[in-house]
């Protein structure tokens, strides 16, 4: 059995192991500090009576990131998000400073709308590799997309107050939540930490909805 089979393997017994009235305790925390507000306003879609909420931690510079984001995210949205069963909830968590960047000028794209800030990300992550080696020029490109300047890319990226907020956010992560790669994901409470297929998250998706 390979590693990566070991760790699914490991993470469906724990997965359907029965949930002892401490475990159920220590998720119902975990939930609540995933729920806590934090410095930068969430990116959420999706019904606020969902009676799932899917929270993920993402980083702009992440392949497994942009991979979910691009092959799985939109399954998750068609058949759960947009009827109403999932909540999903957007949080940056950058591995690099490219990934800070990138996260700051989606926040300066969306202007506290959460479908254009995706729509930011959706793009970003397409362009993830030319994003890594031509940051600048990249950043520059997907603001004039969206109707942003060179000038405006310039001004959004020398935001220290929203990089400040973003920092806070992360450590918020790593120290509360103990987030320390990407993608984590915390499914009610449940803390999930690597790549999934739409398969894999549909397995925990499913059982929680016959409660």
């Amino acid at each position: 059995m390979n590693v990566r089979r070991r760790i699914a393997f490991a993470a469906l017994l724990a997965f359907a192991s029965p949930v002892t009235p401490g475990t159920a305790l220590a998720q119902s925390a975990i939930a609540a500090a995933v729920a806590k507000p934090v410095s930068l306003p969430d990116i959420a879609i999706g019904s606020e009576k969902a009676p799932i909420t899917i929270t993920e931690y993402s980083s702009m510079s992440c392949p497994h990131c942009a991979a979910f984001g691009q092959n799985v995210f939109p399954m998750l949205r068609s058949k759960y998000i947009n009827t109403g069963k999932v909540r999903f909830v957007f949080r940056e968590f950058p591995l690099d400073i490219k990934a800070a960047a990138a996260s700051i000028l989606a926040r300066c794209i969306g202007k506290g709308d959460s479908e254009k800030y995706l729509g930011a990300v959706e793009m970003l992550f397409k362009l993830q590799d030319r994003l890594m080696a031509q940051t600048k020029d990249t950043l520059i490109y997907v603001g004039k997309q969206h109707g942003m300047s060179e000038q405006d890319v310039k001004t959004c990226e020398e935001d220290q107050a929203q990089f400040d907020k973003l920092n806070a956010d992360q450590q918020y992560a790593h120290r509360e939540l103990k987030v320390t790669s990407t993608p984590t994901f915390f499914l009610n409470g449940v803390r999930l930490q690597g790549s999934m297929s739409f398969e894999e998250l549909e397995e925990r998706i499913r059982p929680l909805l016959k409660k």
